[in-house]
């Protein structure tokens, strides 16, 4: 997390104002005193003689020095994100610590975010004072905690400071990897090792069948019933062959080049999505992540790469540390200006399940899918375009979006006809992908034809 530094060129002593109304008040008691001279009248003098001093001292005891803010991090801030949907908002915690000088008694502090005014408080300061600050957010990604604006407050609220420059503090939101019951598997496994059973022969799985004993058998493996019944006098031993649990390699492939959300009328880039809307991007974020959290946990390998960019991907592996890898590279996506046509897909290890984050609002990112289907591997096209809202629509841009809506929904049906399956995930996608895992076992390490 960063926070602005306070401006080096700010004054050691800043310029204590009197407010306007004791400016006013100042007046008027000017006036009285005079009428009361001018005129005779003592008792209307005292009226204003006394409201004057009080005044004027308060006004000698103004502070000399500067209020100083900054804005740290929260005690809990963890930079989590938010689940998936847009009514679930994640935590963005930060503390104001302000350093007031001798004699300022208070601070007003303006709290905006994405410069929209969030809070306006006056908190009581003497000498350092620390106040939290909690928003909310339904984006994942690079984004601002608050911004702060903060001005001084003298003793009896007689004069104010010069307010102090903005500090602000920004933050990267990690994506939360949601649960997932099952997910489907690569048409082929790898290796000897994983959670899946593997057609060839191994250790760790189910029963195979039972053997003669050959020479690289283990001992504990000899089925000593079977030798009984098959051999009594001995002469020949029977042991137990096992399947060998393989594991399966995923390639997540996230589509940074869109960047939408449910309001149509953002989609061309002149206005951003509003801030309390998650995008597609937000949901391809919290998307990869549940996929990439479920195969982990099954002791699969797991890789990342970015249709939009052309960067080193980030290669498969396991374990937890893994995770945090994949979530935190999910969360620094982000469209990088126009992107170069690729003029062929990106590399993935063979026989991986390929698994295409995309709004497939261009033909690029369902090409790519054909291809990759083309080459044999299992391709799981995950649909991540916002539902959208149409009610505030004129009769134009209905008509500019259904065009849209209906070549997108060609392109769908065109990766269907060519055995890229597809899951919308914005319509329970557990029950989706469980549906997939299950059709794909009709035996063991099987998935579909290649």
């Amino acid at each position: 997390m960063t926070s602005a530094p306070a401006d080096p060129r700010a004054p050691a002593t800043v310029r204590w104002t009197p407010v306007t109304s004791v400016t006013l008040g100042a007046a008027a008691c000017v006036v009285l005193l005079l009428v009361g001279a001018f005129s005779g009248r003592p008792d209307v003098a005292v009226l204003g003689a006394g409201p004057l001093l009080v005044t004027v001292r308060e006004v000698l005891r103004r502070p000399a020095g500067p209020v100083r803010a900054s804005l740290a991090a929260g005690q809990d801030d963890a930079g989590e994100g938010s689940g998936e949907g847009a009514g679930e908002g994640g935590r963005l915690t930060g503390t104001v610590v302000l350093h007031a000088p001798p004699g300022a008694v208070a601070a007003n502090l303006d709290v905006l975010r994405h410069d929209q005014p969030v809070a306006d408080a006056l908190v009581q300061v003497r000498g350092v004072r620390r106040v939290p600050v909690l928003t909310r957010t339904v984006r994942t990604g690079p984004q601002e905690v608050a911004t702060v604006h903060v001005q001084g407050v003298g003793a009896g609220a007689a004069s104010v400071a010069h307010p102090t420059p903005p500090v602000a503090r920004r933050t990267v939101v990690l994506p939360t990897a949601g649960v997932l019951p099952d997910v489907p598997l690569p048409p082929r496994l790898r290796g000897l090792t994983g959670g899946h059973p593997s057609p060839r022969p191994g250790e760790g799985g189910d029963l195979r069948d039972v053997h003669p004993w050959a020479p690289g058998d283990r001992l504990r493996r000899i089925d000593w019933r079977v030798t009984a019944r098959r051999s009594p006098d001995l002469r020949e031993l029977w042991v137990r062959r096992e399947h060998a649990l393989a594991e399966a390699v995923v390639v997540l492939v996230v589509d940074s080049r869109d960047d939408v959300g449910p309001d149509p009328l953002t989609w061309r880039g002149s206005q951003p999505p509003r801030p309390q809307d998650a995008t597609s991007l937000d949901r391809a974020r919290q998307a990869a992540s549940a996929v990439a959290r479920a195969f982990l946990d099954r002791g699969d390998r797991v890789g990342l790469d970015d249709l939009g960019v052309r960067r080193r991907p980030l290669p498969p592996g396991g374990g937890r540390r893994q995770l945090d890898r994949i979530r935190h590279a999910l969360a620094l996506t982000h469209p990088e200006g126009e992107p170069a046509t690729r003029l062929r897909p990106p590399r993935v290890p063979s026989g991986a399940l390929v698994v295409l984050f995309s709004t497939f609002l261009d033909d690029e990112a369902a090409a790519t899918a054909e291809q990759w289907r083309r080459a044999g591997h299992r391709v799981l096209a995950v649909d991540v375009l916002p539902r959208v809202r149409t009610a505030h629509l004129g009769s134009r841009e209905q008509l500019a979006l259904r065009i849209v809506q209906v070549r997108r929904a060609d392109r769908l049906a065109a990766l269907a006809d060519h055995d890229v399956e597809l899951v919308t995930w914005r319509d329970a996608p557990g029950v989706a992908l469980q549906a997939l895992a299950r059709r794909a076992r009709r035996r063991p390490g099987a998935g579909v034809p290649a």
